[in-house]
Parts: structure tokens; sequence; C-alpha cells
């Protein structure tokens, strides 16, 4: 994907403050501090346009970002270990699952997990939820430069196996190295439908 323009639009918390549904859009979903901002980043050849940060739970908006003036990348607010009020934490569940639920142009989510650690209840849950209302997920494992080439292979077959998903449904990635951008560009573009727009 060549990648002609990245813009912030807005953050809303409801869908009256949403932007207008002129787009398709890719959702991006993840524990807290689980690296969704940089996967952002990478994929659109920017350092800062989604702030990154050391605090888990940083992201408390839904975040609207347009690409290319053709698609939206949407960064929901990260989940679990977040160092944020029980009453924000409470709030959260249902501003995202309003936007997963009603939003008519969201093509697909991007579930982003960190290689390094065995998902848990939230992902799976999340998962089979997305399945039921009918959601194509793209799922990514982070951090893959962290571990040998070796482990990242184990790795990846222990998470597909806890998923139960095929291994090759399992993106490795590495914002470090830009290990699985173009994979992940891949399977954004058959999602929104755009694949005229390849470099």
């Amino acid at each position: 994907m060549k990648i002609k323009s990245s813009e912030f639009v807005k953050s809303a918390v409801k869908p009256s403050q949403y932007p207008p549904a002129d787009f398709p859009e890719i959702a991006f979903s993840g524990r807290s501090n689980v690296g969704k901002s940089s996967v952002i980043n990478t994929l659109l050849n920017r350092k800062r346009l989604v702030k990154t940060s050391s605090t888990p739970g940083r992201t408390q908006l839904i975040n609207f970002f347009l690409v290319n003036s053709a698609f939206c990348f949407v960064d929901l607010p990260g989940y679990g270990y977040a160092k944020v009020p029980a009453s924000v934490q409470k709030n959260w569940g249902p501003m995202i699952e309003t936007y997963l639920l009603t939003r008519e142009t969201l093509k697909g989510v991007v579930l982003i997990m960190d290689v390094r650690r065995t998902p848990g209840m939230k992902e799976l849950e999340l998962i089979a939820w997305l399945s039921s209302i009918g959601v194509p997920l793209i799922l990514i494992l982070t951090k893959a430069d962290k571990l040998s080439k070796t482990k990242q292979i184990k790795q990846q077959l222990a998470i597909a196996e806890t998923l139960n998903v095929d291994k090759d449904n399992l993106i490795l990635f590495s914002a470090k190295t830009g290990l699985g951008k173009n994979d992940i560009w891949n399977a954004v573009e058959k999602l929104v439908g755009i694949e005229e727009l390849k470099d």
C-alpha cells in the first residue's frame, strides 16, 4: 500500500460524535500497552500520528484517522491492566461495543496481541463475539523482534492452539524491523476492497 496521506480526523465516545460514515473503516483493538499505536504508525509510515505511551490505558477515546482519503483506521481504547479509574474502564466496554455493533462502515477488526503472552479470556471472548456478529478479524502478534525465530514459531503455534485458529492466520509483526507489515496491508486491502490502490 502506498500511503499518500494520513490524518487525524476526530475523537469520539458515542455515535453522535463519530465522523460521517463516508469511508470503509478498520478498527484496531488489543490490551493496553500491546503496541497498538506502534502498529498503526508503522503501517502509515508515521512516527507520531498515533501517540504512543509506556503508560497503559492512555487511549481513552475512539480515534479516527483518514488514510489516502479513501478509508479510515479507528484506534479503540486498550483493555485490561489500564491504570485508570474503574469508573472510566467501566465506560469503555459499552463505548467500544456500541461502535462495533452500530458502525455500518466497519469492515473488520485488527486484534493485536503480544507474541510473548498467552491470550486470555478477553481475547477469546472478543474473537467469539466478533465472529457471532459477522465482523472479520485480522490477528496480529506484535513485538516479534523480542524473540528468536525459533521462539516466534513456538509461540505462534501455542497461541494458535489457544485461540483455536490456524497458525497461518496469525501475522507475526515487529514495528522495529517491519516484519509482517506487508501481510497486514494485504489483509486490510482485501477487507476495505481497494486493492486497486496497491503500490
